[in-house]
């Protein structure tokens, strides 16, 4: 997806609210928003990638700040609070008619478990909070029959997963795809480096993503998304040959969007006008939405 105007407040939202959770320093807090804003006006393109320009811009922020990862208590946070939402979706999942399906939604609804921009969780615990109003309103898109009928038929998925504590219900979902079609090897990737709130290979460890999936890659390099040009090399080969590619979250579909792999199936919240237009969905839902 090309970067849209309104992505520029959004970027600068979220700069401002990681440079708080990094540091109270006023000095420092200052050298961190005169960085972004200088760097943001330097890389606008409308003909670039919004998250590669993302990518460029929290790099810098972070070296600024002199902080790997600002978001590493929240992360931590939000494993727990998902964590403690496991029994409660395992219920819903096995008394559901169709549990894969169930499984996809709730995995969705993890996608809010995003901080800093609008539409997103103010804080972990607004999980608790709204899970059950989401769930109740369930899919706003829903391109569950398509995507079914080719799991039912694949022999190899690449999961690219996105926050921490959504992790947490993807690893619930990953379980229900190995029961609708035992033969499924499903491959996850996690970002490679701290980024954002995104999963690294050290939060789905902590999770034990491990249990559920065949292989476990990561991005390989400091991404917002995917930075395709930086993929390491065995994970460029299994989305080739992959029969479907699931991506969570936004950021995901930044990126993907950009490619022709195929087919595609975007599974998350549309927390943001750009993404809602550019998808042609309706904003503030729960989609899957499947590019063939």
């Amino acid at each position: 997806m090309k970067i849209q105007t309104e992505c520029l407040p959004c970027l600068l939202k979220r700069i401002l609210f990681e440079t708080e959770l990094s540091t109270k320093e006023k000095k420092r807090q200052t050298a961190s928003l005169r960085t972004a804003c200088k760097l943001l006006a330097e890389l606008y393109d409308p003909e670039e990638c919004s998250a590669a320009i993302a990518t460029k811009l929290h790099k810098s922020v972070y070296e600024t700040l002199q902080d790997k990862d600002p978001y590493a208590e929240l992360k931590h946070t939000s494993n727990l609070i998902a964590t403690s939402l496991v029994p409660t979706i395992e219920g819903l999942v096995k008394t559901s008619p169709d549990p894969l399906k169930t499984s996809i939604l709730c995995a969705i609804i993890g996608n809010i478990m995003d901080f800093g921009i609008d539409g997103s969780s103010a804080h972990p615990q607004m999980l608790e909070e709204v899970f059950d109003k989401l769930y109740a309103e369930g899919l706003g898109y829903d391109d569950y029959q398509k995507l079914r009928n080719l799991l039912k038929n694949a022999t190899h998925i690449v999961l690219f997963t996105d926050n921490c504590g959504e992790i947490v219900f993807d690893k619930i979902l990953c379980r229900e795809l190995k029961h609708f079609n035992p033969k499924l090897h499903i491959t996850a990737v996690v970002k490679g480096e701290p980024i954002l709130s995104d999963a690294t290979a050290e939060d789905a460890q902590e999770i034990k993503l491990h249990e559920v999936v065949d292989e476990l890659f990561t991005t390989g390099c400091f991404a917002v998304g995917v930075d395709f040009s930086r993929l390491p090399a065995e994970v460029t080969s299994v989305l080739k040959h992959a029969d479907v590619i699931i991506a969570k979250g936004m950021a995901n579909y930044e990126s993907f969007s950009e490619t022709t792999y195929r087919p595609i199936a975007y599974l998350l919240r549309t927390k943001c006008n750009a993404i809602a237009r550019s998808m042609n969905l309706p904003r503030n839902i729960s989609a899957i939405k499947l590019y063939e």
